[in-house]
């Protein structure tokens, strides 16, 4: 069977043309940044030099990143992260070389920070515009892969669905293969042929000129797939394998390898592991140091109203569940009289309570939520992140809603997905913990960058506020 060579030689091609495009669009960022600092093209040796070196970094380092695997299929943001992570690495290491030699007076810093930007700009702009090129020619029946599905179920139909949803990948079914018979009409959804039961499946992958088989068989039929793969050994066709977890109700669900073991993580949080955890860390000590240190005299004047506006302490704690479920003290400005909750507290009862005319104003413009920024850097909080709730309302909501507890595998925030959206407050809790969990599932700096531009933008007024 010719098809799987020829897919070997054309993965290759690919990947050789990738580094050469690659290799193409930094030199001429390079060349270009260069041209802009100095209005003219005549390099030194020094300059050659470090040119060379960069190259070879960045080639070093996308290739050791994965930048030229097989994209088909893949998110193109997952190639933006991959390349602009490799490039950033290549710089840095350039730049590092270039200190360690101490040579750096020799170059122009202009030129050594817009060199990598201007790369990642040019690379991801020509891979995209090959990623959309690619698309439109498989949609129009150009390098495809001829796919068949084993399996006839929910989980086959949702594969055949997706894969018929995205032509572009140009991954074109063939047909399905099932030891169950074939589907009755108003089960088959996709009108997929059915080609057959498994004693079938050699001869078929040859007849039909198969590149890929997707098994998407329930997680009992164990004995199924293991025929299937004995059956394909003596091809080369690509077998891929999609598990039964779309029941599962799932949060950044990824494959990963755990002592050697390959693991699908089926809830986990990627925001607080390794680099990002860093980043998280370092988003929240900062800004939260600058935040308060900006606001200092907004928290002495808010304190001295508290203090005028009736007896009591100027801070209230109370206990609120974070990352872990772990408790904590929260501190708000205290805008209700001393002896409010002394019957106890009451899930949607903040309208009810004994609230100061003071405590009322800084409730409305959530100036009694700027303490927690003290919260934050002691570590109990997060900047951005699901708003915490106390202890004994999270005893009872965890048994009531649906991946409510869930939102404890971050910390706890003073904004978020929810607030900015209009869910705060004695709103709707269940439309809350779906925007939480949206937030943890597409995490990233730039979206916590995105709610605090929001909270400002919006204001901190709100109808809902409480």
């Amino acid at each position: 069977m010719k098809s799987g060579h020829s897919l070997k030689e054309h993965s290759a091609s690919i990947a050789i043309t990738l580094r050469t495009l690659d290799v193409i669009a930094i030199l001429i960022s390079g060349l270009f940044c260069f041209w802009l600092r100095f209005s003219h093209l005549n390099l030194s040796y020094d300059y050659k030099s470090v040119f060379l070196i960069g190259i070879l970094l960045s080639l070093l380092s996308l290739s050791a990143s994965g930048a030229y695997r097989a994209w088909r299929g893949i998110s193109f943001f997952t190639e933006i992260r991959c390349v602009i992570g490799a490039i950033c690495l290549s710089f840095i290491l350039l730049i590092l070389s270039v200190f360690a030699t101490q040579s750096s007076e020799l170059f122009s810093r202009i030129w050594v920070i817009s060199w990598p930007i201007s790369s990642c700009i040019l690379i991801l702009l020509y891979r995209f515009t090959l990623r959309k090129s690619l698309g439109v020619l498989r949609a129009r029946g150009t390098n495809i892969r001829r796919v068949i599905i084993i399996g006839h179920g929910e989980l086959a139909q949702e594969v055949a669905t997706k894969l018929i949803e995205t032509p572009s990948m140009g991954l074109v079914i063939k047909g399905y293969i099932s030891d169950n018979g074939a589907l009755a009409e108003e089960e088959n959804s996709c009108h997929l042929n059915y080609l057959g039961n498994l004693e079938d499946l050699d001869k078929t992958v040859a007849d039909l000129h198969i590149d890929q088989v997707w098994i998407a068989l329930p997680m009992t039929e164990v004995e199924q797939m293991k025929k299937v793969q004995n059956v394909l050994t003596k091809t080369s066709v690509t077998i891929r394998m999609v598990p039964d977890i779309f029941g599962f109700q799932l949060l950044n669900h990824s494959m990963t390898e755990i002592a050697g073991l390959p693991v699908i993580n089926l809830s986990t949080s990627h925001m607080l592991e390794g680099r990002n955890r860093f980043l998280k860390s370092l988003e929240d000590k900062l800004l939260s140091a600058i935040i308060l240190l900006c606001i200092s005299p907004i928290l002495f004047l808010v304190a001295i109203g508290v203090k005028l506006s009736s007896p009591g302490p100027v801070f209230y704690r109370q206990e609120r569940v974070s990352w872990n479920g772990r408790p904590f003290e929260m501190l708000k400005f205290r805008s209700m009289a001393v002896d409010s909750e002394k019957d106890g507290v009451k899930w949607g009862g903040a309208t009810s309570m004994s609230v100061t005319k003071f405590g009322a104003f800084i409730r409305k413009t959530s100036l009694d939520e700027l303490p927690q920024f003290i919260n934050v850097l002691k570590g109990d909080m997060s900047i951005v992140g699901p708003r915490p709730e106390r202890t004994v309302f999270v005893e009872r909501f965890k048994h009531e809603i649906s991946g409510y507890n869930q939102k404890h595998m971050v910390k706890a925030g003073i904004t978020g997905w929810a607030q900015i959206n209009g869910w705060r407050g004695d709103t709707d809790l269940e439309k809350r913990i779906e925007c939480d969990l949206y937030y943890i599932e597409h995490w990233s700096i730039w979206l916590d960058f995105k709610i605090i531009f929001l909270t400002f933008w919006k204001g901190f007024i709100h109808k809902n506020a409480k």
